[in-house]
């Protein structure tokens, strides 16, 4: 049997990885500090091939026995959690995927790390391709997360050319789906949370920014496909299913049957004006495509969201 080391894996996709691999036989040792995952996301899982081990992986981090594959998923995701967060952010995206480097050498591992679309800044480039570089301010408010992301890939090429380590890098574009947290602070939960209690759906900026949602099976298929390729260069996951926030708020409301209203605030300092992800290269190397339509993905979220009020 397989072992896969998954860091971040009482987070929202971590939880979802957790479950992937144990589906496929394949034991799982989670390793997360829950400070802002939790043991809610794992209450479900009686499966005897599975281990968590409580630990901040900014420390040395010590796993008994042989493993496979490392996924290094342990990072705070929202701009609620960084912005409380920011240095623990910083130290998780290096010395956090440091030490899954240098676990997955000394364990002779595969390792995958998960990055972001958040490299690219705000991006002069549309759709984002792996080969773009970036608009990133390298002091701004975000720049905790966005560049210990860049940082963390990074390092990870480094370990790929130094010592041989066989690394791969996902780019993650905006993810939904069951188990988010509710008061993460980002746009999916925020607007259902407000539609679901009559409250009104709060926009910052004038709502034209773009954004585009991809349903979190369909990231988790293609995270597996990309550990299983030969390819060690960034690839890009997400759904180009382009929408504007605007356009994203109706769809909630409708979806909902709320009465909500939407309310604009000024938009945060150096918040992304589109995103939409190049999946050509995922579509190629790993035959993915993602599958789940926003309206399915919305309403197994909101019936998700409706059960935990």
């Amino acid at each position: 049997m397989k072992t896969a080391v998954i860091t971040g894996g009482a987070g929202f996709i971590g939880s979802h990885l957790c479950d992937f691999f144990l589906g496929r036989d394949i034991r799982v040792i989670c390793v997360d500090n829950l400070i802002t995952g939790s043991m809610e996301n794992l209450k479900h899982i009686t499966n005897k091939n599975f281990d968590f081990i409580k630990q901040d992986i900014t420390k040395h981090m010590e796993v008994k026995g042989p493993v496979d594959y490392v996924l290094d998923f342990a990072c705070p995701a929202s701009p609620i959690d960084y912005n409380m967060f920011p240095i623990q952010t910083a130290k998780v995206g290096s010395l956090g995927t440091h030490n899954c480097l240098g676990l997955a050498l000394a364990k002779k591992a595969r390792v995958l790390v998960a990055s972001t679309s958040e490299v690219y800044g705000d991006p002069a480039v549309h759709p984002q391709t792996e080969s773009y570089w970036g608009n990133v301010n390298p002091i701004g408010p975000r720049s905790c997360y966005d560049e210990a992301k860049r940082f963390s890939e990074a390092i990870t090429m480094a370990y790929h050319r130094a010592h041989k380590v066989d690394t791969k890098i996902v780019r993650i574009f905006n993810t939904y789906g069951e188990r988010m947290r509710i008061n993460d602070g980002r746009v999916v939960p925020n607007f259902i949370y407000q539609a679901l209690n009559g409250q009104d759906i709060t926009v910052y900026g004038d709502g034209k920014q773009t954004r585009s949602f991809c349903y979190v099976s369909d990231l988790v298929r293609g995270i597996y496909a990309l550990l299983l390729s030969d390819y060690n260069l960034p690839v890009n996951l997400g759904n180009p299913d382009e929408r504007t926030i605007i356009e994203f708020a109706k769809e909630i409301i409708k979806t909902t049957g709320a009465k909500s209203k939407i309310v604009y605030k000024p938009l945060p300092a150096d918040d992304p004006r589109q995103r939409k992800p190049d999946i050509t290269l995922a579509k190629k190397l790993l035959k993915w495509n993602p599958e789940v339509e926003l309206k399915t993905g919305l309403a197994r979220t909101i019936r998700y969201f409706q059960s935990k009020q």
